[in-house]
C-alpha cells in the first residue's frame, strides 16, 4: 500500500529555516490518484496531515509517514536494524545489535546515519539549495539488492533505503526531506518535532545496511575447475557453527571462538534480514586470522508462493536467479571472499506442493549454480528439507549445486542417514545441518541470538 498522503506539502505549519520547495510528486503516480486530493487539501489548510510528526537530525527535516517507527541509534545502540518491520532509523548502529536469529527482509526502511568519512560543507556554504533540488527530483533506482542509498553533504548525512517490491514509497521519503541551511555541526540533535495532531504509537522494528560496492560492470565469466582451498587450506570444514542475523563484534567473534569453529556471514540480498555494521573486509580478515571458517550466504528474492514479499515470479525466475549470482558475486569480491570459494543463496521455505512454483524455484536455482560457477565461485544453496532442499534432490533434469546447507530443526546434529537426502548426494564434505533454530546462548560472557549448524561442507 502506498503511503503518499503524508509525504508531499505536508510542512507549511512548521516554522523551518529556507528550505527546499515540496517534492513533486512521483512519476509512477496514476493521474486522478486520490492521493494528490488529499495533499492539496492538507496545503490549503496550511498544515500537516493528521497524524504526522517531523523529524530533525542534523542537517536535514521530514515529515514522518503515519505508521512508520523511528529509532534513535545514538540513544539505544543495541537496537538491532531490521529489513522486515517498516522503520526509520537515525543514527549508526552499535557494534553489539541485539537481533533476532532468523529474520527475512522486504519492508520499506530508511535509515539516515552521519556521512562516513566527511564532516558537512559548513551551514550555508556549498549551495544547499542545489543538494535540496536533488532530493526533490531524486528516483530510486531498481537495484538487485533492493537498496539505494544518497549522500547529503550540505547536511552531513547518508540516506540508505531499502524497500520491498516497489520502492515509491521510499522514494517519496527521500524526496520529502529538507535541508535546514541553518545547521550548525555542533548543536546538538533534536528530538523529533511533533505535530500539532499526536501520532498513533507506531508499529516497531525494521530497515537497510551500510553500503556495498557500487554496481559495476558483470565480471568476466572464465572456466572454473574443482574447488581449491586457499594455500594448504582445505576447501571445506568439519566442526560445530553458528548462523547469526547480524555479524558480531569482532570482540564477540574472540569470545565464542573457543566454542565454534565456523560462522555464517549474510553478504547481501534483497531479502536480507539485518543490517551489518561490523560485516567489511577488515571483520572478515580479523575472524579468518582467529581460525574461523565463514559460510557466505546470499539472500536474494524469495519464492512466489513463500510468505515473503520481495519474491521472483515463474516468468522471471531465469533472470533473477542469474541477477542474483552476479550481485553476490560483486559482493563477495568487496569483503575479500577470492574465487573457488562457495556462495551459498538462501531459499527460505515454501509450498513445494505448487507444482508452478517449485519448477520456479528450481529453473531460479540451476541459474543462480551456472552463472555462479561461472563467474569462479562455487555454487551452494540453503533451504528447508521440506521444500527447495527436497525438490533439489527429486529433480533430475536441473543442474544441481555443489553443496548444501540443510534445515532441519530437530535437534539431531546427523549429517547422513536423512530420509529426505539420500546419503550418496552431496558427499563428501558437501553438506551443513542447521538442526536447531533461533535461541540464545552465552561464551566468554558475550550473549548472540544464533542457529545451530553441524558442519562438513564447503566454507570459506
Amino acid at each position: 500500500m502506498r503511503h503518499v498522503p503524508v509525504l508531499s506539502g505536508l510542512l507549511g505549519a512548521v516554522a523551518l529555516s529556507p528550505l527546499l520547495a515540496a517534492p513533486e510528486p512521483s512519476a509512477s503516480r496514476a493521474p486522478g490518484d486520490p492521493s494528490a486530493a488529499l495533499n492539496a487539501a492538507a496545503a490549503a489548510a496550511g498544515g500537516p496531515a493528521a497524524g504526522t510528526r517531523v523529524l530533525s537530525y542534523r542537517g536535514v527535516r521530514f515529515p514522518v509517514p503515519e505508521g512508520w517507527a523511528v529509532h534513535r541509534l545514538d540513544r539505544d545502540p543495541n537496537r538491532c536494524v531490521r529489513y522486515d518491520q517498516r522503520a526509520i532509523y537515525v543514527g549508526t548502529p552499535g557494534p553489539r545489535p541485539d537481533c533476532p536469529a532468523r529474520v527475512v527482509g522486504g519492508a520499506d526502511v530508511l535509515r539516515i546515519e552521519p556521512l562516513p568519512g566527511g564532516a558537512a560543507a559548513a551551514p550555508g556554504r556549498s549551495g544547499p539549495r542545489s543538494g535540496a533540488t536533488r532530493l526533490a527530483r531524486f528516483t530510486v533506482e531498481r537495484t538487485t539488492d533492493h537498496r539505494t542509498r544518497v549522500a547529503v553533504p550540505e547536511a552531513g548525512v547518508r540516506l540508505v533505503g531499502a524497500y520491498g517490491p516497489d520502492p515509491s514509497d521510499v522514494e517519496d521519503l527521500i524526496r520529502s526531506v529538507k535541508i535546514d541551511t541553518g545547521w550548525d555541526p555542533d548543536d546538538p540533535v533534536p528530538d523529533p518535532v511533533p505535530a500539532p495532531v499526536p501520532a498513533p504509537a507506531p508499529t516497531s522494528d525494521p530497515v537497510p545496511d551500510g553500503a556495498p560496492a557500487a554496481p559495476g560492470p558483470e565480471p568476466a565469466e572464465k572456466p572454473t575447475g574443482p574447488p581449491a582451498g586457499e594455500g594448504n587450506e582445505k576447501a571445506w570444514a568439519v566442526g560445530k557453527g553458528f548462523d547469526a542475523c547480524t555479524a558480531p563484534s569482532i570482540s564477540a567473534m574472540r569470545a565464542w571462538r573457543r566454542a565454534f569453529s565456523v560462522s555464517n556471514m549474510y553478504i547481501g540480498g534483497a531479502s536480507r534480514g539485518c543490517a551489518q555494521p561490523n560485516l567489511n573486509r577488515k571483520w572478515v580478515r580479523a575472524v579468518r586470522k582467529m581460525g574461523y571458517r565463514l559460510i557466505p550466504t546470499y539472500v536474494g528474492l524469495q519464492a512466489p508462493c513463500s510468505r515473503y514479499r520481495t519474491h521472483f515470479t515463474a516468468k522471471n525466475a531465469a533472470k533473477e536467479g542469474r541477477k542474483a549470482a552476479v550481485d553476490a558475486v560483486r559482493k563477495a569480491k568487496a569483503l575479500g571472499v577470492p574465487e573457488r570459494k562457495p556462495l551459498y543463496f538462501d531459499m527460505e521455505a515454501y509450498d513445494s506442493r505448487k507444482k508452478s512454483c517449485r519448477r520456479a524455484v528450481l529453473r531460479f536455482l540451476e541459474n543462480w549454480s551456472r552463472k555462479t560457477a561461472s563467474l569462479g565461485y562455487v555454487p551452494a544453496v540453503y533451504s528447508s528439507v521440506t521444500s527447495a532442499i527436497r525438490d533439489l534432490v527429486r529433480a533430475t533434469d536441473v543442474l544441481q549445486p555443489d553443496a548444501i546447507w540443510f534445515a532441519h530443526w530437530d535437534g539431531k546434529k546427523s549429517l547422513y542417514n536423512h530420509p529426505a537426502i539420500p546419503d550418496h548426494r552431496w558427499h563428501p564434505h558437501r553438506r551443513i545441518k542447521q538442526y536447531r533454530g533461533g535461541h540464545k546462548e552465552t561464551h566468554g560472557g558475550v550473549t548472540i541470538n544464533i542457529d545451530s549448524n553441524n558442519v562438513d561442507g564447503r566454507v570459506y
